[in-house]
């Protein structure tokens, strides 16, 4: 039987994730990690194995805690056109409150880490798909019901929606205004009532 660990794993996970988040992976050594976790780098080593697994532990994380906030509001009750408001409107929030301008860990990921690995390559492209097909499914309901007047295709649609919620994301990082944010999602959802 091993050991029970010495250490609250939700602090380091916290803490791994701040790190890494803010200065990316390369830029993340195990040293920074354990020090800032506040534990010894034998420690994490010992807990999630190498820094490419304590990264994987923590987007993994990160994903569950974001595709929960997205189930909440494509899944509840709002009209669909309203549910893809509330869901940008979360997103320029989000992005307004962090004095960091992180950006999202997904998209920085995809950026920064996917390129030259596959594993978490197929991690991104799992969640922008997930994304994807919430916003095609949401389109297509609100095309049904009528609260949503063009006749483009629901899937063409969640692709535009999808490639302006990832240049969003950028954009957030290093121009996190809200008129300017605005300003990129206005037109699509005037897109949405043009029959």
């Amino acid at each position: 039987m091993g050991r029970p660990r010495e250490f609250d794993e939700d602090r380091v996970l916290d803490a791994a994730t701040q790190r890494f988040w803010m200065n990316g992976y390369d830029a993340t050594s195990i040293r920074d990690l354990a020090e800032d976790a506040k534990i010894t780098s034998a420690s994490l080593y010992n807990a999630f194995g190498d820094k490419r697994a304590l990264y994987r532990v923590v987007l993994d994380r990160y994903i569950r805690v974001a595709m929960l906030s997205c189930e909440e509001i494509f899944d509840g009750p709002a009209r669909p056109v309203d549910a893809m408001t509330q869901y940008f409107d979360a997103i320029i929030e989000e992005a307004l409150q962090d004095g960091f301008y992180k950006g999202c860990f997904v998209v920085n990921t995809a950026i920064d880490v996917a390129p030259h690995d596959a594993d978490f390559k197929s991690a991104v492209i799992a969640v922008f798909n997930r994304i994807e097909s919430y916003l095609r499914d949401t389109i297509a309901a609100g095309q049904a019901d009528g609260t949503i007047k063009t006749k483009q295709p629901a899937a063409d649609l969640a692709r535009l929606f999808l490639g302006a919620l990832l240049g969003l994301r950028v954009l957030a990082r290093v121009t996190p205004d809200r008129e300017v944010m605005k300003g990129l999602t206005r037109p699509l959802f005037a897109l949405l009532q043009t029959a």
